[in-house]
């Protein structure tokens, strides 16, 4: 939260940031308060004041739950809403389609459907990702974590070219891009964003080989702070950069300092490099 009123991405939008997202499912959105969960929504929405677009993601436990904060999110000033099957049981492909259509009523926002099954237990197919956008007008956008890549393509063509497919896999970033995928939804740009945005501006303008070179320097970022979990990662390269965001929040422990000195050495390494010298904390 206090990350939010702060330096970094949200108070760079001028730079080239293409949007924002607050605490996504892979965050820490599932161990705040509701009334936490609230403050971050508003302090991120009143933070940007529409600079760029803000996709919010809402998800809960509950039906109930991701209407309320749809609600709170549309009510602030969000540009869209994201929503992750977060069950504890099974969901049917009926009470899919129920949970999802139901919080897609609750505003007139678009709405991103998100496909995350390492963390959420649940693999939403393409046919089946389709199917529910049929049934959801305002379901225009997937963000799909997966890592197959081949999803991206298919989706598009089952859907008739009708859904904007986004990337959440960070080491794929670049077949994505190749594939078909229209953003990147990443955590990245927290403590590298010159990176992120110099990769994504080479991959959609054709710059094969310099793409490739920057995927070379970036991935054992891109693959550590997965490796070791998002929170972990992102909050211990936060607090290498002077930019106090407090500890992960339990149960999650704290990054381990032989893993913490490996991060600082991955950041040094991608600060100094003569690719993208300087790239690496706050944009400038």
């Amino acid at each position: 939260m206090r990350a939010s009123t702060r330096s970094g991405p949200l108070s760079d939008s001028q730079d080239g940031w293409a949007d924002t997202s607050t605490r996504r499912r892979t965050g820490e959105s599932a161990y705040l308060r509701e009334s936490e969960w609230d403050a971050v929504c508003e302090t991120t929405l009143q933070t940007v004041a529409g600079r760029v677009p803000t996709l919010v993601g809402v998800s809960h436990w509950s039906t109930e739950g991701a209407v309320r904060r749809a609600r709170v999110a549309a009510r602030n000033g969000a540009t869209a809403i994201m929503v992750l099957p977060q069950v504890y049981w099974k969901l049917t492909e009926s009470e899919l389609v129920r949970h999802f259509s139901t919080v897609a009523a609750a505003t007139d926002l678009p709405m991103m459907l998100y496909n995350n099954p390492g963390t959420s237990g649940v693999d939403l197919q393409p046919e089946t990702v389709v199917a529910l956008a049929r049934k959801i007008p305002n379901l225009t956008m997937v963000k799909e974590s997966s890592g197959i890549v081949a999803r991206f393509r298919s989706i598009q063509d089952l859907s008739d070219g009708a859904l904007s497919v986004y990337n959440g896999n960070n080491p794929v970033a670049l077949e994505a891009f190749r594939s078909g995928a229209v953003g990147w939804c990443t955590a990245s740009p927290c403590l590298v964003p010159q990176w992120a945005l110099a990769l994504h501006a080479a991959a959609t303008g054709g710059e094969d080989e310099r793409a490739e070179a920057i995927l070379v320097e970036l991935l054992p970022f891109l693959q550590f702070i997965v490796g070791y979990g998002l929170p972990r990662a992102i909050k211990a390269g936060l607090e290498l950069q002077k930019r106090d965001v407090g500890l992960p929040r339990a149960p999650l422990l704290p990054l381990p300092d032989e893993q913490t000195e490996e991060l600082e050495k991955i950041l040094d390494r991608l600060a100094s490099h003569p690719l993208l010298a300087g790239a690496t904390g706050p944009a400038a």
